[in-house]
């Protein structure tokens, strides 16, 4: 017998295969599910930030006219 049928058999014979590949990996894609939750989480929570601050806006805006970058809200 040639080495790499040798090696093929050996590797096939030592290698133990139990249970089911999808439930021994389902803890990494909960983990994954749980940041990207936590991440969308964080994003979700700066919604509508620019809004909080519209009479500081309109105040900047009064001071220093319409020029400029758009009122102090970064545009």
């Amino acid at each position: 017998m040639n080495l790499v049928a040798q090696l093929v058999q050996t590797a096939a014979e030592t290698t133990e295969h139990h249970g089911n590949v999808a439930l021994e990996t389902l803890p990494f894609g909960l983990i994954a599910a749980g940041v990207f939750a936590l991440l969308g989480l964080v994003a979700l929570s700066y919604r509508n930030v620019a809004n909080r601050h519209d009479r500081k806006a309109q105040a900047w805006a009064a001071e220093h006219g319409h020029e400029g970058h758009g009122a102090g809200h970064g545009h």
